[in-house]
Order: structure tokens, then sequence, then C-alpha cells
């Protein structure tokens, strides 16, 4: 057996060897009442080719993204992942430990997550990065953290315009630290005024960059007005793409910038793993989460890289940890910089150029053939369109002709009374009959 190796004479003698009759004595401190009265409610054992063949069946019951027009985003969204990032993730150089705790011996890995971090503060125009986090919803919540252990503040301030799931998590965390939220109600656009809702007791104000809804906006002024109050401005940026084409958060005055770097050399995989990025102001290292790798010589004088900062629990005492996140999706992080180093600073700019272009080419035709218009002035690679018709409805008929349409709005704000709304992303892989097959396909099931 592949994965059962021992014989019936193989268990008979380990348990002798520890002193047991049988398997169930070693349960005998578990209650009665907590153990199963049969046998667990699953089929029979198979083989292992049989295994295969039914999961196979049921994998090919789903629609993938690469083999129909898709136009979702939302937070996750469909790049072209050149195939030499699979083949220089795999090397034997990089392919070390993924936690590295006795760090100075994988200086593969540590070399990678220096240049990772390196990205990561030139993307955002921030002085320091850290070693990458779980992802974007959860680098968003160890922001809002870290805002409040450096203002020793205990509120924060959301746009209405953050993700909803990003939301969640803040929600969740701040909830179990009995910390305070505020936040606008969802709005597609118009000035927030979040600085009017920071007072003595705020720490942050989070702000997403494209927003939800896909709208671009400068935060300079909002930074500066939040700072003036004492509080610090994060933002959260989902499609780190555009950072290639639209000004860096941290040259608009940002204090810390999370963000979600799925887009670069990681694909959907049906939800993730997806890598966290976390960004700040120098001043503000101590208290950032996660680790931090830096650059050194060794004693012949050899570039050599070393775990410069490590504030998370494992490392440190648990009362003196920043954070107890416990890793740095590091896999997610070395393709990211793989595909970010293939690409180049050009590559980049092309990258975002070749996705902003194919999102224009969509609204004009949407506009023209349809009559819808984009609910935002200025955007990147996603819009919000209303329909005149709920826009879950017109993803439904869609997706049963192999068309995956986009978000419908109302799925992620349920609450929002924005039913005939749709959130429509298009980056480098739509292709022209797709954008012809998705207009044909809205033209028909809204007319």
């Amino acid at each position: 057996m592949r994965y059962l190796p021992l014989s019936q004479p193989d268990r008979e003698a380990l348990l002798g060897r520890i002193g047991v009759t049988n398997i169930d004595a070693l349960f005998k401190d578990v209650p009665g009442a907590a153990r199963l009265d049969g046998p667990v409610d699953l089929p029979p054992h198979a083989s292992e080719m049989d295994v295969e063949r039914q999961l196979g069946a049921m994998a090919r019951k789903n629609i993938t993204a690469g083999d129909v027009p898709f136009f979702c985003g939302g937070g996750a969204y469909k790049h072209h992942v050149p195939a030499s990032v699979d083949h220089i993730i795999q090397r034997s150089e990089f392919l070390t430990s993924y936690t590295p705790y006795q760090p100075e011996i994988t200086q593969g890995t540590l070399q990678y997550l220096f240049e990772f971090q390196t990205q990561i503060s030139e993307l955002t125009g921030m002085e320091v990065a850290n070693a990458s986090m779980y992802d974007g919803s959860t680098a968003t919540a160890e922001a809002v953290l870290m805002a409040h252990r450096v203002k020793r503040r205990k509120k924060a301030v959301l746009s209405g315009r953050l993700h909803p799931h990003y939301t969640g998590v803040v929600e969740n965390l701040s909830d179990m630290g009995g910390y305070e939220l505020v936040q606008k109600d969802p709005t597609l656009s118009g000035d927030e005024k979040l600085a009017d809702l920071v007072d003595e007791d705020t720490s942050c104000v989070v702000v997403q960059y494209p927003d939800f809804f896909g709208s671009v906006e400068d935060f300079t002024e909002l930074a500066a007005a939040v700072q003036a109050k004492g509080a610090l401005l994060i933002v959260a940026v989902t499609e780190i793409v555009s950072l290639g084409l639209l000004r860096a958060p941290g040259d608009m005055g940002a204090d810390i910038v999370v963000g979600e770097g799925q887009s670069i050399g990681n694909g959907l995989n049906f939800g993730g793993p997806y890598v966290g990025l976390f960004a700040t102001r120098q001043k503000f290292v101590r208290q950032m989460p996660g680790r931090l790798c830096g650059e050194t010589v060794d004693s012949d004088g050899k570039r050599g890289f070393v775990l410069t900062l490590s504030t998370r629990e494992q490392h440190i005492r648990r009362d003196k940890a920043t954070s107890n996140i416990c890793t740095n999706s590091g896999l997610c992080a070395l393709a990211f910089t793989a595909h970010m180093t293939l690409l180049g600073g050009a590559g980049l700019r092309k990258l975002a150029i070749l996705n902003h272009e194919k999102m224009l080419e969509l609204v004009s035709r949407l506009e023209a053939e349809t009559g819808m218009k984009p609910a935002n002035d200025m955007f990147f690679n996603e819009i919000t369109v209303e329909l005149p018709v709920p826009a879950a409805q017109v993803v439904e008929a869609l997706a049963k002709n192999n068309i995956i349409a986009g978000i419908p709005v109302s799925r992620l704000l349920p609450n929002a009374k924005m039913d005939n709304q749709l959130l429509i992303a298009a980056t480098e892989t739509v292709t022209d009959r797709d954008i012809d097959t998705l207009i044909s396909a809205l033209k028909e099931v809204t007319a």
C-alpha cells in the first residue's frame, strides 16, 4: 500500500511495544460522548485510479476562467502568467523551506524575499515593505491594528467603497480586539468626506485604490486632512497591476499601503492561495507585522541576506509580538517576484497600459452598441455599469451560455440597493472576440 504501509503484524508489534492491546485503547481519555459510534458516513475506499476518475469528472463540471469569455474582477484578476515563472519557482535554490526558522541557512529564500520587498516598496512609493502576508484582506486588517498601536487610539474609519471582504476581515479582528469601526455607506462616486469622521479617538482612515467599484481617486488632499487630525491614511490596492500606470499611494501621502499581489505571477486558483502586500514609512517599521529581510556581507565580505526584523509571536515573546501571522505566503511571493523581474519596470507599465486600453475598448463598445455607460469618471481595468434588469439575473443567463459576464454588486453588497449594477473587469487576457460575445449576449438578455 502506497499510503498505508503497515501490515497487521506491524501494527500488533507497535501496540505491544507501548503496552496496549488495540488501537481503541489509545483513545480511552476521549469521553465516550465525543466518539463516533460507527463508521464515518463516507463512500467505501476506492483505488487511486477510481478516485482520480471521480474527482476528474467533478472538476469537469466547473467553468474555468481560461476556457470562456471572462470579465470577473472584484479583487481577483485573470492575468497571463508566463510559463517561465513556474519553472523558476521550482528551482532548488529558491524552493527551500518556505518559512525560514533557521533563516540564514536558506539564502535563496531570503534573497527573493529581499527582492520582493524592494519591488513592493517601489510599486507603492513607500520606504519599507515586509516579506508578504496572507492576502490583501488580512493585510488591511493588520494595517488597522498597526495604526491603533502607532497612534494609541481605538477607532478606524472605513470608506464605503472598500471591498466588502476586506471590510469583513477588519470587522472580525476589530470585534475580537474591542476596537471601534465607522464606515460610510457604499456609493458609486462623490466625495465621502472621510476626514470629517476623524476625531481624537481615530487612528486611521482606510480607502481603496482603485476602489471596489473600479473608480480611481487622488487621495493627496485626504491624506493631508487625515494626518492634520493625528490619524494615518491606509490605502488598499486589490489590483496591483494598476500601479504600473497610476500614481503610487506613497506619492499621495499614504502612511500604510496594503494590497493583494495575486495579479502578478499567481493564477486565480479558485480563490487562493494569494499573497498580501504591506508597506509603510520607515519610522513605523517596528510596528509593522510580519518579517523583514535585509542585505549584509559575511565574514569574507561576500553578499548575504539575513532576517532583520521578526515581530511575530513565533519568533519573540507572545506579548511583544505585533502580529500572530504565521506565514509569508512564500511560494506566492516567489512567483510574484519572478514574474515582476521578468516584466521589469517598462514591462509592467506596458502591461498596465494594455489593461487600460482593453477596458477603454470595452467601454466604447458598450456605449455605442448597448447605451450602457460606466458609473466611473476615472477607471483602470474595472468599471460598474447599470443594467435595465437585475445584474444577478443577467450573469446567470450568460453563464448558461459559458460567458462569465462579471460580478453583480448585490452579491457582495446585498443591502446596498444596487441590484442592477454589474462590476466588469477586462484584463490583457480579454480578446476582441470575447468582447464581441459579451456585447452580443448583453444586448440579447437586456432587450
